[in-house]
C-alpha cells in the first residue's frame, strides 16, 4: 500500500495542532486554578486580620460593619481557628464534624497540607492559627482538566471510528466494484469458449473431451455468477443443505491431490435451508482450500453435517498446523492471512456470505496442533 505524502503531512500537522490546543487548554486551566487559589488565600488573610482586630477589641468598641461584612461573606471556604489556649472554632463545616475532636484534628492535618496555615498575631503576640481547606469550587476545578481530557479522548475516539468505518465502507465498495468488473470481463471470453465447444462437437471430437470442456465452462460461469453477486443482496431459495454441501465437496475431491483424504458424514439424509447456490458453494470451497493450505497439501479433510433443533451445523475439519486462540476472530478480518502470497480475503468473504447474506454464523469451533474445525450455523427452513 502506498501512502500519499500530502495526506501524511496533513495528519502530522493535525496531530501537532491538536496537541498544542490541548496543552494550551491545560496550561490555561492550571493558571486559572493557581490564580483562584491565590485569591482564596488573600480572602483568608483578610479574614484573619479582621479576626485579629476583633479579638483585640474591647467589648464596647465600635468596629463598624467592615468586620461583620468580612465574617458574613466567607461562606464557602472550610476553616478551623485554633486559639493560643488550644480551643478550636470551626466555620463552613459539617455540624457533625465540628463535634468530633478526632475528625477536627484530622482536618487540621489535611488543611495544613492543602494550604499554608495563617498565623494570627497582634503586636508580636500570637493569638491563633487559621487552618483552611479548598473551597468546593476549587475542589471541583481540580478535576476539570481530567474531565476535559476525557471529553477530548471520547471525541477523538468517535472521530477515529467514524473515519475507520468510512474507510472500510469505501474499501467494500472498491472490492465490490472490482468483483463486478471481473465478472464482466470474464463474460466475453466465456461466450467465445461456448461457441468453440459447439464447433468441436460438430467436428465429431471425442465426446469425453467436449464434456470436460463443458465442465470447465460451467465452472467459469459459476465463478462469474459469484463475483457478480458481491456487493448486492443475493436471492435465497430453499435447497437441500446435504446435497449442496456434498456437491461442493465432490467437486473439490475430484480436483484435489491424491495426498488429501476426504471424508463426508451427515446425520441426516436431507434438510431444507434458504441458500444462494453459488455463494454457498464458494463458502465450502474456501473453507476446504484453507484447510488444504494449512496441511501443506497432505492430510485429512472431513465435512460433517449435524442438525440441532432449529439450526443445522456444517463442520469442516482439517489436520493442519492449527490457529492460535487469540486469532480466532482476527482471521475473518480482511487482509489477515498466513500465506506469503495470500490477500486475506477468503475467510472475510466467507463470513460476509454466511452472516450478512444467509443470516447464519461462522466460527472456529476448535483448533490445536492436530488440526482445526470450522463451523457454519444455518437456520433450518420451514415453509
Amino acid at each position: 500500500m502506498k501512502f500519499n505524502p500530502k495526506n501524511k503531512s496533513s495528519n502530522i500537522v493535525l496531530l501537532i495542532a491538536s496537541f498544542v490546543i490541548v496543552s494550551l487548554i491545560l496550561w490555561n486551566t492550571n493558571s486559572f486554578f493557581k490564580k483562584f487559589k491565590e485569591e482564596e488565600r488573600l480572602k483568608m488573610e483578610i479574614w484573619a486580620t479582621a479576626q485579629s482586630e476583633f479579638q483585640q477589641s474591647s467589648e464596647n468598641a465600635d468596629l463598624g460593619n467592615l468586620h461583620l461584612k468580612v465574617f458574613q461573606n466567607n461562606t464557602s471556604t472550610p476553616m478551623i481557628l485554633v486559639n493560643k489556649d488550644g480551643s478550636t472554632k470551626t466555620n463552613n463545616m459539617d455540624p457533625k464534624e465540628e463535634l468530633d475532636s478526632v475528625v477536627v484534628q484530622n482536618l487540621i492535618e489535611k488543611y495544613s497540607k492543602e494550604n499554608v496555615p495563617i498565623s494570627i498575631d497582634q503586636q508580636g503576640e500570637h493569638l491563633a492559627t487559621l487552618y483552611y481547606g479548598n473551597s468546593e469550587v476549587l475542589n471541583k476545578l481540580k478535576f476539570y482538566p481530567i474531565a476535559l481530557l476525557l471529553i477530548i479522548f471520547l471525541f477523538g475516539t468517535v472521530i477515529f471510528f467514524f473515519f475507520k468505518t468510512n474507510k472500510a465502507s469505501e474499501q467494500n465498495k472498491l472490492w465490490a466494484g472490482m468483483a463486478k468488473e471481473t465478472a464482466h470481463q470474464i463474460g466475453t471470453p466465456l461466450s467465445s469458449l461456448l461457441g468453440w465447444n459447439e464447433l468441436l462437437k460438430a467436428e465429431n471430437i471425442n465426446p469425453e473431451i467436449t464434456k470436460e470442456i463443458e465442465k470447465d465452462i460451467d465452472r467459469l460461469q459459476t465463478i462469474t455468477e459469484r463475483f457478480s453477486k458481491i456487493g448486492s443482496l443475493p436471492k435465497l431459495d430453499a435447497h437441500d443443505i446435504v446435497k449442496e454441501t456434498k456437491d461442493a465437496y465432490d467437486y473439490l475431491k475430484l480436483r484435489s491431490s491424491k495426498l488429501i483424504n476426504f471424508s463426508f458424514d451427515s446425520q441426516i439424509k436431507s434438510m431444507p435451508v434458504l441458500l444462494n447456490h453459488a455463494l454457498y458453494h464458494w463458502t465450502i470451497e474456501n473453507l476446504v482450500k484453507n484447510g488444504i493450505d494449512a496441511m501443506k497439501g497432505k492430510g485429512n479433510i472431513a465435512i460433517e453435517i449435524v442438525p440441532d433443533g432449529k439450526n443445522v451445523y456444517i463442520q469442516v475439519s482439517d489436520t493442519g498446523h492449527g490457529i492460535s486462540k487469540s486469532d480466532f476472530q482476527a482471521i475473518f478480518n480482511p487482509g489477515v492471512t498466513s500465506k506469503k502470497r495470500g490477500w486475506g480475503l477468503g475467510l472475510s468473504l466467507v463470513k460476509r456470505i454466511i452472516e450478512e447474506y444467509h443470516d447464519g454464523k461462522i466460527k472456529v469451533l476448535s483448533s490445536s496442533k492436530e488440526g482445526t474445525v470450522m463451523q457454519i450455523s444455518l437456520r433450518i427452513y420451514s415453509s
